[in-house]
């Protein structure tokens, strides 16, 4: 296990953990045997790829923004925060989207990564986020409760969470 240098948080996409998203992406990308090829762009020009994820943007027809959970130069997954929904967020995605690197997994960080994304979700003005996850994707379920999701409800093979933001109860 490694000893990170600092306790992760929330940070604009950066060129300073370039080596550690590369690496932990490809991992992440073959570990559940999907494709790798997006990450040829960034490898290219990772100083561009950067700068096209920082700041509010539009994605998913929503504003948009995206962060990196990083500890130093070692980067440990990414959320998204969509700062409104459509039709189709409110089904699938929600608010708010996550995940932790293969290479991180089942050390406590999404957890703690959506934590301090709900703190987010508040900094924008937003007093409740829906966050959903695949039925059977157990550990994201446990994640979602552990930062006070409640049932929204299914659609399709999604199961719906709302959660209050911090400072609203």
């Amino acid at each position: 296990m490694i000893v990170l240098p600092e306790p992760p948080h929330l940070a604009p996409p950066d060129e300073r953990v370039r080596i550690s998203y590369l690496t932990g992406e490809l991992a992440d990308c073959r570990y559940r045997g999907t494709d790798t090829g997006w990450l040829d762009g960034a490898s290219r020009d990772f100083a561009g790829f950067t700068a096209e994820r920082r700041g509010v943007r539009k994605r998913w027809g929503v504003p948009s923004t995206v962060f990196w959970w990083v500890s130093g130069e070692h980067y440990l997954g990414t959320l998204v925060l969509r700062h409104t929904l459509t039709h189709e967020l409110a089904e699938i995605g929600g608010h708010i989207g996550y995940h932790v690197v293969f290479p991180w997994r089942r050390q406590g960080h999404a957890t703690r990564m959506l934590a301090a994304g709900l703190h987010e979700a508040a900094a924008i003005g937003l007093d409740r986020v829906l966050v959903t996850c695949h039925a059977a994707n157990e550990p994201s379920r446990r994640v979602i409760l552990a930062n006070g999701g409640e049932s929204a409800g299914g659609i399709g093979t999604e199961d719906r969470f709302w959660i209050r933001t911090p400072g609203v109860r």
